[in-house]
């Protein structure tokens, strides 16, 4: 059963000059927002007093579908790595069928690029990354690239 009727699609590979097929084994596309809006971040300040080197920031927020239902949740942990630049992160999203763990550098602006690093139930065997977006708004759009092994 797929729970992502909107939000999981299969890309289309190119598998010979006369067309193209979508298998398990292609690319597949992910995309969900962490809703930060109503279960923000708690920043634990442990040096300097204010954004300073080390501070971390731990989170436990719903993950929504683009129509915003909640899909599952997204759970983590950073460590500010340079003011005002980005953190060192990792984190699990979870969805009813399995996990899926991610991990590297979230940039305060713009687009970052994430490691997916495994997996859980349908997502055991998953490889792939993540483009991770602050939308300003107190929502994150998740969109992750990957492969079933």
């Amino acid at each position: 059963m797929n729970v992502f009727p909107l939000s999981l699609r299969c890309s289309l590979l190119l598998v010979s000059a006369m067309g193209a097929a979508c298998s398990p084994q292609g690319l597949q596309t992910l995309t969900a927002i962490a809703d930060a809006r109503i279960h923000g971040a708690e920043i634990i300040d442990t040096g300097e007093p204010g954004d300073s080197v080390g501070d971390l920031v731990v989170f436990d927020q719903p993950l929504l579908d683009e129509h915003d239902n909640n899909i599952g949740n997204n759970s983590g942990a950073c460590i500010r790595t340079q003011v005002g630049h980005s953190f060192q992160c990792q984190w699990t999203l979870t969805f009813q069928n399995g996990s899926i763990q991610v991990a590297g550098r979230e940039f305060d602006q713009g687009t970052s690029a994430i490691s997916i690093v495994g997996g859980t139930g349908a997502y055991s065997t998953i490889t792939g990354e993540m483009k991770s977006v602050n939308n300003d708004d107190g929502t994150f759009t998740q969109t992750l690239y990957y492969r079933l092994r």
